[in-house]
C-alpha cells in the first residue's frame, strides 16, 4: 500500500476527528471505515519512519571520575550508611512517633560527621543515594558533599537534579596547594563556585594576604550574590588587615554587600567604622547623674544621613517599628562594647547592665547589647546581659545567641540550671546550642526533668521535641542509666490515660537509639594495628 497523505496529515485527521477531517483518498480503501484506514496508515507510517531512522552520532563518554586517596569505609560502617540512607527513602513518619524503633533518618548526620572526621571515602556505589539525600535536605548538604568528595562532585555534573552540588560543595573537589600560584590562578579564573570558595578558604588559612590579592583580582566582575559569599567566607580569621578591603566594600554596588561589610567591619573593635560608630551611639547614650540613683539617658537619632547609610545603616524601619528606635539599635549594635565603660563612669558590664534606663529606653539599648555582644563575641558582656539562669526568662531567641558566645562547658552548665529552675518547657531552644553530646551535668538535668514530668503524668507527646534532642545529644554512655525509665511506671490519679505507655516507648526508643549511635561510632573507629 503506497500513501502521499503526509505524516501530519494524518495527525491533523485523528485530532479534529474523521468526519470533520477525512482521511485522503490514497488512504482509504473499498468499503473501510475512516477510522480504521487512518490507523492502518498510521501504523504504516510509524513502521517506513522508524525504518529510514538514521543513527544519531554517539555522544562522548564522560571523563573518566577522578581519583580519591582517603581510605575506605570499614565494611560495618559501610552496611550501617545503605541501611540509613535506605530509611530516609522510607514512609515519612507523622509527628506523634510511637514504637521503641530509633529514627535512622536523624541520625544519619551525626553519622556523616563522624565519617569526615576519620577522612573516609564515600564508596561509589552510594553516591547517588547520598546525593539524593542531599537534594531533599539542605541542612545535610555540606557534611554529605564533603563525604562525597571529588567523585561525588564529578557525579553531579552528569544529573540536573544534583546541580546544587556545582555550587555548595565546598572542599568537593581536590584543590592546589596554597603555594602553587599557577594552579590556585588556574582554578580561581576557571573553577565552579563551590571550588573557587573552598580555594580561596584554603588560601585563607594558608596566607591571609594572598586570598584578599586573590579576590581583588576579580572582585568587580564577580556577580553580586558571588561577592556576598565571598566576603561572607571572611568571618573565619577576621582581622585588622581585612579592613581597607572592607571598607572599600562599603560602597559596593549590592546593599547586601555592603551591610556584610559594615557587619564585618563594626567586629573588628579598633577598625575605622567601629570608631565612628563609636562616637555616634555615645552621643545618643550618657549617664544622667542629677537624680538620686545614676540613671542612663538616651537621646535616640534625629536622621539617618548619607555617611550613616554608608556605614551599614538602614534608613526604612521594619512595619510597626519607629525609625528614631530603628537607628539608635544599628549605632549602639555596631559600636565597640568596651565604649561603654568609659561612657558610662567606668562601670563593668554587670553594673551597667544593672543601671536604669530613663524613658522606657531600656529594652531597646539592651537588646542592642545583645547583638553587639554575639557579634563581637564578647562572653563578659554576654554573661551580664544573661544574667542568673533563675532569672524569668524574656527572648529565649536573645538567650540562645548570647549563651553561644560563652565557653561549650559554661554554656551546658548555664542551661542545666536554667532547666533546674524553669524545667524543659522554655528549654528547647537553648539546648540547641549546647555542644553534642550533652554534658553530664546538662544531660543529667534533661533526664531528671523528662522523668519528673514522666511521674507527674504529664502529655509526653509535648516533650517529643526535647526526647528527640535528647537520642541525637546525650552522651550514649548514659543508655545503661536509663534503663530504669523504660518500665511502664504506674499512672498518678488525674494522668493523661496511656501517658505511662508513651513514656515506657519514649523511653525505650532513646535508650536504643543511644546504643545505635555508640554502636555507629565504633564501627568508624579505625582499628589500631
Amino acid at each position: 500500500m503506497t500513501t502521499t497523505t503526509s505524516w501530519d496529515d494524518l495527525v491533523t485527521s485523528a485530532l479534529l476527528g474523521t468526519e470533520r477531517r477525512a482521511p485522503g483518498a490514497d488512504v482509504m480503501a473499498a468499503g473501510q471505515d475512516a477510522p480504521v484506514a487512518l490507523l492502518d496508515a498510521a501504523a504504516l507510517q510509524t513502521v517506513r519512519r522508524r525504518a529510514g531512522l538514521l543513527p544519531a552520532p554517539a555522544a562522548a563518554p564522560p571523563e573518566p571520575a577522578p581519583h580519591d586517596d582517603r581510605p575506605p569505609l570499614p565494611e560495618a560502617a559501610r552496611r550501617r550508611l545503605a541501611q540509613l540512607l535506605a530509611d530516609r527513602a522510607g514512609p515519612a513518619q507523622g509527628g506523634g512517633r510511637r514504637g521503641a524503633v530509633p529514627d535512622l533518618t536523624e541520625l544519619l548526620p551525626q553519622w556523616l560527621t563522624a565519617a569526615n572526621e576519620q577522612g573516609y571515602r564515600a564508596p561509589a556505589s552510594v553516591l547517588p543515594a547520598l546525593l539524593d539525600a542531599a537534594r531533599a535536605r539542605t541542612d545535610l548538604r555540606p557534611l554529605a558533599l564533603t563525604f562525597a568528595g571529588p567523585r561525588g562532585l564529578w557525579l553531579a555534573r552528569l544529573n540536573p537534579e544534583w546541580r546544587f552540588a556545582l555550587r555548595g560543595a565546598s572542599g568537593s573537589a581536590a584543590l592546589p596547594a596554597p603555594d602553587d600560584a599557577e594552579g590556585v590562578r588556574l582554578l580561581w579564573e576557571e573553577g565552579l563556585f563551590a571550588e573557587r570558595v573552598a580555594l580561596l578558604g584554603a588560601v585563607r588559612a594558608h596566607d591571609p594576604g594572598a586570598a584578599l590579592t586573590l579576590l581583588s583580582s576579580t572582585w568587580s566582575t564577580e556577580r553580586a550574590e558571588d561577592r556576598l559569599m565571598f566576603l561572607d567566607s571572611l568571618r573565619a580569621g577576621l582581622r585588622a588587615a581585612d579592613e581597607p578591603f572592607l571598607e572599600q566594600a562599603l560602597s559596593d554596588r549590592s546593599r547586601n554587600v555592603r551591610s556584610t561589610a559594615a557587619e564585618l567591619l563594626s567586629a573588628l573593635p579598633h577598625s575605622a567604622l567601629a570608631r565612628r560608630m563609636a562616637g555616634r551611639a555615645s552621643s545618643c547614650v550618657g549617664l544622667d547623674r542629677t537624680g538620686d540613683v545614676p540613671t542612663i539617658s538616651v537621646e535616640a537619632p534625629h536622621e539617618c544621613d548619607a555617611a550613616m547609610q554608608r556605614d551599614g545603616v538602614l534608613p526604612h524601619p521594619p512595619a510597626g517599628r519607629g525609625e528614631r528606635s530603628w537607628w539608635l539599635g544599628q549605632l549602639v549594635e555596631a559600636a565597640p562594647l568596651s565604649v561603654w565603660s568609659t561612657r558610662l563612669g567606668g562601670r563593668t558590664p554587670d553594673e551597667i547592665v544593672a543601671l536604669p534606663v530613663a524613658d522606657d529606653w531600656r529594652d531597646e539599648l539592651h537588646a542592642a547589647w545583645c547583638r553587639a555582644a554575639v557579634r563581637q563575641h564578647d562572653a563578659a558582656w554576654s554573661r551580664a546581659l544573661l544574667g542568673p539562669p533563675a532569672t524569668p526568662p524574656d527572648s529565649l531567641a536573645e538567650r540562645s545567641r548570647l549563651l553561644s558566645t560563652l565557653p561549650a562547658d559554661e554554656r551546658a552548665v548555664w542551661v542545666a540550671d536554667f532547666i533546674a529552675a524553669h524545667g524543659l518547657s522554655e528549654a528547647f531552644q537553648l539546648l540547641g546550642v549546647c555542644a553534642v553530646p550533652w554534658s553530664e551535668p546538662l544531660g543529667r538535668a534533661v533526664v531528671d526533668a523528662l522523668d519528673i514530668a514522666r511521674d507527674a503524668g504529664s502529655y509526653p507527646w509535648s516533650f517529643s521535641g526535647v526526647m528527640g534532642l535528647a537520642e541525637r545529644c546525650l552522651d550514649p554512655a548514659e543508655a545503661a542509666r536509663l534503663e530504669v525509665l523504660t518500665a511502664v511506671p504506674d499512672e498518678p490519679e488525674g494522668a493523661s490515660p496511656g501517658a505511662g505507655g508513651y513514656w515506657s516507648e519514649a523511653f525505650q526508643r532513646l535508650v536504643a537509639t543511644l546504643r545505635l549511635r555508640a554502636a555507629m561510632r565504633a564501627e568508624l573507629t579505625p582499628v589500631s594495628t
